[in-house]
């Protein structure tokens, strides 16, 4: 059809380090558990929020956290031990 190189190879930039970019992914993973836990454990009256809704956002950003986390790690990490 096209000699058009795959898409992954297309958007690949230039000098971007794909090191940079898996570590990147996992320590903003790190920091959606870390929040979602500093929202949960936080008094009640630091917050203009009530207490339902602020665990219901700290269970949320738990959540995201930890799906990011697994994401990345098949993504970035578990091809590399595949291949090895």
């Amino acid at each position: 059809m096209s000699d058009l190189p795959p898409t992954h190879e297309r958007l690949k930039r230039p000098g971007q380090s794909p090191g940079l970019v898996r570590y990147f992914t996992l320590f903003m993973a790190v920091l959606y558990v870390a929040l979602g836990v500093s929202l949960w454990l936080v008094p009640a009256g630091m917050l203009r929020l009530d207490e339902t809704a602020r665990q219901l956002l700290a269970v949320i950003f738990v959540f995201y956290g930890i799906v990011r986390f697994v994401r990345t790690y098949q993504q970035y990490f578990k091809k590399d031990r595949d291949e090895a």
